[in-house]
């Protein structure tokens, strides 16, 4: 059995989101960059396509992510991350 190698993870996941546009999640605090291929979307899905494959990717229930928002880059990269409240 081989030990777990944080360096073979990062270099794999760099690897794999050069490969093609990524969305980039903010959710509970934390921040991850997934594929879209992995979630089965890509740059042109609807909103709700992509809250639907984020929330089954994190299971999650949908309804969880009703407070995000979701960014379109020119580079095909998406972002969905919590709406921002000014003035409160």
């Amino acid at each position: 059995m081989t030990e777990f190698d944080p360096k073979a993870l990062d270099a794999l996941m760099t690897a794999e989101t050069r490969g093609g546009p990524v969305l980039h999640v903010r959710f509970q605090g934390k921040s991850q960059d997934i594929p879209l291929a992995r979630l089965d979307i890509g740059p042109g899905s609807s909103d709700e396509t992509i809250r639907q494959a984020v929330a089954r990717h994190l299971d999650v229930d949908v309804a969880r992510l009703n407070g995000t928002v979701i960014e379109r880059h020119a580079n095909g990269n998406l972002t969905l991350r919590p709406e921002a409240v000014f003035g409160q």
